[in-house]
């Protein structure tokens, strides 16, 4: 375990060391679980108040005693900092997703916040839509559905997936999922990581750091990208990067939209050397409909749905409401963020 992934916040102020209130934005996209999990924050943090507030920002009471906040995906960064200026006993974020460029915001730093996050709660939906579109590819399925449609009947050569290589860039917890699915198709697993060191699933090579990105583009038919958005990996799939790539690869991306210069991604898939890419992630969303991704004929495009399942929910509250009762017995937190790496 890292330095960063426990860190101690409570007991709380309210009854029995919960906290005197929890404030609760929209959890997951399109949908509100707060009334449907209250009696389970309830019952880890017995005696606390629950605040619902919206995704504007707007909350049904005062915010002076919240000291949690559970944020959910739509509470953008400029909302997080006006709603943690007026909670002034605010200790404690948790945020349903991964990724936490956007809770990372001036105030929270400044205010020297604990956040938290959604680690290992979406790696199996995600992992399973990686080896999903592998799939499709190796069997040539939007070709064979466009043949359907046109009435032609045309038998098209296909791929084993035990003969292609699939390269991570990134090994948390959904790279991990990735190559543990993978094993058994017989597919190389190669990935490049922040710590090249560090222990590895098995069967998965790992080439080095960050600086091994082009051996990785050069030797796998799928590149993966599964790593945060930071400041060091901003932009880090540009036009260095896609020359590098084998010819005909495809490019997989369940992480950030920012990982991605799009300029470039899209001169690779016009003019080679990629055969294709699955975008699940934009730098703008939702992507807008005059993009050129759309049109992009070798480019499948999701609506950033990877991590839909529908036992993510459960998972999301049983993370959080573990949490609660740590904090309860002021016992150290998990998925703490290190905001020094911005993950």
């Amino acid at each position: 375990m890292n330095s960063h992934d426990s860190a101690f916040s409570g007991p709380g102020g309210g009854p029995g060391g919960s906290p005197i209130a929890i404030a609760i934005s929209p959890v997951l996209t399109g949908r509100d679980a707060f009334a449907a999990m209250r009696d389970e924050i309830l019952d880890a943090a017995p005696g606390t108040g629950l605040i619902p507030v919206s995704a504007e920002g707007l909350a049904d009471e005062s915010l002076e005693n919240a000291e949690v906040l559970l944020r959910g995906w739509s509470l953008g960064g400029d909302v997080l900092d006006r709603l943690v200026g007026r909670a002034p006993k605010l200790r404690w974020i948790h945020s349903v997703s991964v990724g936490v460029e956007s809770v990372l915001t001036p105030c929270v730093l400044l205010r020297g916040l604990t956040v938290t996050n959604g680690r290992s709660v979406f790696d199996e939906p995600i992992a399973e839509y990686v080896i999903t579109y592998m799939l499709a590819i190796c069997r040539r399925l939007p070709q064979l559905l466009e043949l359907q449609r046109e009435r032609t009947w045309q038998p098209l050569e296909s791929q084993e997936m035990a003969s292609v290589t699939i390269g991570l860039v990134g090994l948390g917890g959904i790279g991990r999922r990735v190559a543990e699915l993978a094993r058994p198709f017989g597919s190389r697993v190669v990935a490049v990581r922040r710590h090249p060191g560090a222990d590895s699933p098995e069967g998965v090579e790992v080439l080095g750091g960050m600086d091994a990105l082009p051996l990785l583009m050069s030797a796998s038919d799928f590149v993966v990208l599964a790593l945060p958005l930071t400041n060091e990996t901003e932009g880090l799939i540009d036009d260095d990067a896609l020359l590098a790539a084998k010819p005909g690869a495809w490019l997989i991306n369940v992480a950030r939209g920012g990982l991605i210069d799009e300029r470039a991604l899209l001169r690779a898939l016009r003019s080679g050397p990629l055969g294709g890419a699955v975008l699940d992630t934009f730098r703008d969303e939702p992507l807008p409909e005059n993009s050129s991704f759309y049109r992009q004929p070798n480019c499948i495009v999701t609506p950033h749905t990877s991590w839909s399942s529908s036992d993510v929910l459960g998972r999301t509250f049983a993370v959080f409401c573990d949490n609660l009762r740590r904090y309860r017995a002021g016992e150290p937190l998990l998925h703490v963020v290190d905001p020094t790496q911005g993950y």
